[in-house]
């Protein structure tokens, strides 16, 4: 989907899901890093950013990439807190991912006008997120929890529900997940190594970006 077709102000959980099959999890320890990064990360085809609030750049790297990378949709990874919630969407995140699932977290969410894929790993926790709304899931830590074997498993009770398995995925593995009917993307860090970041290896990044939208044609 295009861009210029995209409302993202009104940016869906599944849109989000849908638009490349991995979504890059990102650990910003430096601003100057973000910018040339998501440009590297646009330029082989992936647009969803998922920032992780686990730095304390990360609010600053996602509000630099949302002024001066516009081809890039800026999301907020381990949010756990309506406050989390907030500063993401004042730094201009249109997306947020969280590691569990609260209900206060939800609402947060829907207040800011963030679309969420919150994170799940047992049946109780799905059925508590349907309860709120969500259908689209992050299954996290994917391979602790499970891996593949437990998507197919749920595949059944939970037919409408469509995942984003995120922890232990790899190129090596990401298949396995996404051959499957209920996994609309996966998670993954290895987009944005450490070390690329450290050197400004943005044609590393950008070469990792394009093989990664390879996956779902070889899967």
């Amino acid at each position: 989907m295009a861009l210029n077709s995209m409302n993202t102000s009104q940016l869906t959980a599944l849109q989000v899901m849908q638009d490349a099959p991995v979504i890059p999890v990102i650990v910003l320890n430096d601003v100057a890093h973000a910018v040339p990064m998501a440009r590297a990360l646009v330029a082989g085809g992936i647009r969803m950013l998922e920032v992780t609030l686990r730095t304390p750049q990360a609010l600053a790297c996602m509000e630099a990439i949302a002024k001066e990378v516009p081809d890039a949709v800026v999301g907020a990874g381990t949010v756990r807190s309506a406050a989390d919630a907030k500063a993401a969407a004042n730094a201009g995140a249109k997306f947020a991912v969280s590691p569990g699932y609260t209900s206060a977290v939800g609402q947060a969410c829907r207040d800011q006008g963030l679309s969420l894929l919150p994170g799940v790993a047992t049946g109780s926790e799905i059925m508590m997120a349907q309860e709120d709304g969500y259908t689209e899931l992050k299954f996290f830590p994917a391979m602790q929890a499970g891996g593949p074997a437990m998507l197919k498993a749920w595949g059944g009770p939970f037919f409408d529900v469509r995942f984003c398995p995120t922890g232990g995925v790899t190129p090596q593995n990401a298949h396995e997940f996404l051959s499957l009917s209920n996994v609309a993307c996966v998670g993954g860090s290895w987009l944005v190594p450490a070390d690329a970041l450290a050197k400004g290896d943005w044609a590393r990044i950008e070469q990792l970006a394009r093989e990664a939208c390879q996956l779902k044609l070889i899967s």
